[in-house]
């Protein structure tokens, strides 16, 4: 009933009225809690890696979320070479494990997911209420869409891969078509548009969970480099616990 409303306060404001705070405070809480699923969550991911002067590279990867407990787990599978390496997400840490040297490492927020243009961010489930305070920027047009874009900046404590974000949130489905992340010194870092959304029923949400089909990554650092994220297999079932731990994916690596 909530999501309802705000979706008929948003459609009914003008598109020169700035949104309130509560109004755009309560955007970001309809699109964490869609993307949150109360059970568990596996998605099959394949990402392609493009890089200036470089050959293209391919990576499958098998993605495991528990989003009650905030916990990630995130398998390589493809190609050989990396099969096996992977990330695990705990109590705020992530941390990566490369069964070449069989040793844990921890990693920050802007790690580069198996040396892709892909983040944590980009696999796990959105918390961007609970991160960010929002700004109206204003109502204009994304291609045929019309959109709401709004300035994201981190609250105080919160451990985020960058401290300024844009989105560009589609009026009618309130599903974010692009995002920019930017340095504290207002650099531009990336910019990621969001084509494709798609649901899936969740028996033990009672209703459908959103998720990106499709992510495509541009980096603005080093330009000509972009990532593509394509999400396959998405599937909702109860997971094993002990998939969560560091034991496991050592198991997978032997």
């Amino acid at each position: 009933m909530l999501s309802s409303l705000l979706c008929v306060l948003v459609l009914s404001a003008a598109p020169t009225t700035p949104l309130s705070e509560p109004q755009m405070v309560e955007i970001l809480k309809t699109i964490d809690d869609r993307q949150r699923n109360s059970g568990d969550y596996t998605a099959l991911a394949y990402i392609e890696q493009k890089e200036r002067d470089k050959d293209d590279l391919l990576y499958e990867a098998v993605i495991y979320r528990r989003d009650d407990d905030d916990k990630l787990m995130i398998l390589f599978t493809r190609p050989k070479a990396e099969a096996g390496k992977g990330y695990l997400r705990l109590d705020k840490n992530l941390f990566f494990y490369d069964p070449s040297v069989g040793k844990w490492e921890r990693r920050t927020e802007r790690e580069r997911i198996g040396g892709t243009g892909s983040q944590r961010s980009d696999f796990d489930e959105s918390r961007l209420a609970e991160e960010y305070n929002p700004t109206y920027v204003g109502a204009e047009k994304l291609g045929a869409f019309g959109v709401h874009q709004l300035e994201l900046r981190a609250k105080p404590g919160a451990d985020v891969t960058y401290p300024v974000m844009r989105l560009w949130v589609d009026e009618k489905t309130i599903n974010i078509l692009k995002a920019q992340e930017l340095a504290l010194s207002g650099k531009l870092m990336r910019t990621t548009y969001y084509p494709k959304w798609n649901t899936l029923f969740s028996e033990d949400k009672g209703k459908e969970v959103y998720f990106p089909q499709e992510i495509r990554i541009y980096d603005e650092v080093e330009k000509g480099n972009s990532t593509l994220v394509v999400m396959r297999k998405v599937d909702l079932k109860s997971l094993e616990s002990n998939i969560f731990t560091k034991a496991w994916l050592e198991s997978k690596s032997r």
